[in-house]
């Protein structure tokens, strides 16, 4: 009789594991919930404590640290002398072992985790019977993944009980990748509280779990996959749930985080039209119908085949909007939608893919910081969330904005946070209604967005991700209508962009800090 070592937090579907492997004459040995789980089902399991002839202790902390454990697990079949030496200890060997860990990702991504709450979920057995397990995957299958399960059982039912090496390798390949992991969570979180933190470690590693490999990257001929950080549970496209449509791109995944960073800047209901990471729209309103509206009129050429993020539950008007005649939408991502408005959705494209959020108002972890990949090496820095207080903020020049423009600036502001640089937004009614985008210079930018504003940028405002080098964009600016400009400062030549400003009776903001994007 083979015998078989469970011990899971996660138990879906470990049932009908066990079910399957006590079809093919194992052994089920097993610890206290899980134990008594498979008992429920019916199953027959022998209690870890009658192998040790040690009760649990510790409240759990102590169970399968035994050489009758980690005995059977480790010795050699084909080693004469461990054969012997677990017939004179009286061990059988453990010819299987299906462990999960306890839940440390998902402890500490929780808002007001405690210390002790998540010390309590360091799993200490589970990872040490997966190592010696894997150590000795010649005879031994070590089992950490449910999805597996499915594909341990009909391999089992091909080769009449038996796995094969290749399967058991990567099996154990598995497992040293879940171990290893698991260990660099708990050290970045051990490592990171109070009275030990700090910003950036000496060693800065990334644990990130493949989610699906993709058909391509940005390009068709390079290879691509999506990766997951599972210690965070913050509204974002690695969380979504994809509701319909085809399988999400290289491409679509990059845009559709950008969208949707985009319009968690806003409270109200706000809408961002995205094509390459930029905003070709984006709009705030008193319901989601006009900010859809306003959004798309932004730039409704751009518009074809963008992403649509909205921060509000999609309601039956507003998909219909969206599925208008002459429009393409990529991917919609929100935090719900109504039956009527998926119906809608799908009825236009078969392909949209549809991508649920939760609600965008609840409390979450957020990520703290972002990564940019070099040749070599890594950068990495703290997420740009800095907010503004209007009061903070400093007009420097002799006209002063009017309440409208005040709510204009601010809304350009957060917009122009999520362009590419050197970046210029041109906005009215809390609508973006030109952009200029990744331009070499900053009077390019503010051409192109112009440009692209047309009779809108009449009595419309500015905003600049960094000052403004020279006075030549605040005169072009001054030229097309432009009443107000938020910008940074810092230039040399402050006074005189700030003097060309006073000349216009243009209103200046300055936030003291710039918003950079590369």
């Amino acid at each position: 009789m083979r015998r078989v070592l469970i011990s899971v937090s996660d138990k879906t579907d470990i049932d009908q594991l066990a079910s399957g492997l006590v079809d093919y004459d194992y052994e089920i040995i097993s610890t206290g919930g899980t134990a008594k789980f498979l008992r429920e089902q019916g199953l027959k399991v022998k209690d870890v404590s009658e192998v040790t002839l040690y009760p649990e202790m510790m409240d759990g902390r102590v169970k399968t640290l035994h050489p009758a454990i980690h005995g059977g697990l480790l010795a050699l079949r084909d080693n004469s002398e461990h054969m012997e030496q677990l017939e004179e200890m009286g061990i059988l060997p453990i010819d299987m072992v299906v462990v999960n860990l306890y839940p440390f990702a998902q402890t500490i991504a929780k808002k007001d985790v405690t210390l002790e709450e998540a010390i309590e979920n360091i799993d200490i057995g589970g990872p040490t019977m997966i190592r010696s397990a894997a150590k000795n995957y010649l005879d031994v299958a070590v089992i950490t993944d449910p999805a597996d399960y499915g594909q341990i059982l009909s391999e089992l039912n091909e080769k009449d009980g038996q796995l094969s090496q290749e399967t058991r390798r990567s099996l154990a390949v598995k497992a040293f990748k879940l171990t290893g992991e698991y260990d660099q969570m708990i050290y970045d979180y051990l490592s990171g509280i109070e009275g030990e933190k700090k910003d950036f470690p000496g060693i800065f590693k990334i644990n990130y779990s493949k989610k699906m490999d993709l058909r391509y990257g940005e390009n068709p001929h390079q290879k691509a996959a999506f990766y997951i950080d599972q210690t965070i549970n913050e509204p974002s496209v690695a969380t979504a749930e994809q509701l319909s449509g085809k399988e999400l791109s290289f491409n679509n995944i990059n845009d559709t985080d950008g969208a949707l960073e985009l319009v968690k800047e806003f409270s109200e209901p706000t809408v961002a039209v995205i094509k390459h990471t930029n905003p070709c729209g984006l709009a705030s309103a008193e319901n989601l119908l006009t900010a859809y509206e306003r959004a798309y009129s932004g730039d409704p050429l751009s518009a074809y085949g963008s992403i649509v993020a909205l921060n509000r539950k999609v309601d039956y008007k507003t998909a219909q909007a969206i599925t208008g005649p002459d429009k393409f939408v990529e991917v919609i991502i929100a935090p719900a939608y109504e039956e009527r408005a998926l119906k809608v959705l799908r009825g236009r494209w078969e392909s949209i893919r549809i991508l649920k959020i939760p609600d965008l108002a609840s409390e979450y972890k957020k990520d703290p910081y972002e990564y940019k990949k070099i040749t070599g090496g890594l950068l990495v820095q703290e997420r740009n969330m800095l907010s503004y207080d209007r009061g903070k903020l400093k007009v420097v020049t002799r006209c002063e904005p009017d309440e409208k423009q005040w709510e204009d600036l601010l809304f350009a502001w957060k917009g122009v946070k999520h362009v590419k640089s050197n970046a210029v937004v041109i906005a009215r009614d809390k609508t973006i209604v030109g952009v200029g985008a990744g331009q070499m210079s900053r009077v390019d930018s503010m051409l192109i967005a112009i440009r692209k504003s047309g009779n809108r940028v009449k009595e419309a405002v500015v905003a600049s991700d960094a000052f403004f080098p020279f006075r030549d964009a605040i005169d072009e600016a001054a030229a097309s209508g432009i009443k107000a400009i938020i910008q940074p400062g810092g230039s040399v030549r402050d006074e005189e962009v700030i003097e060309a400003a006073d000349e216009h009776n243009i209103a200046m903001v300055l936030t003291g800090n710039r918003h950079f994007k590369h």
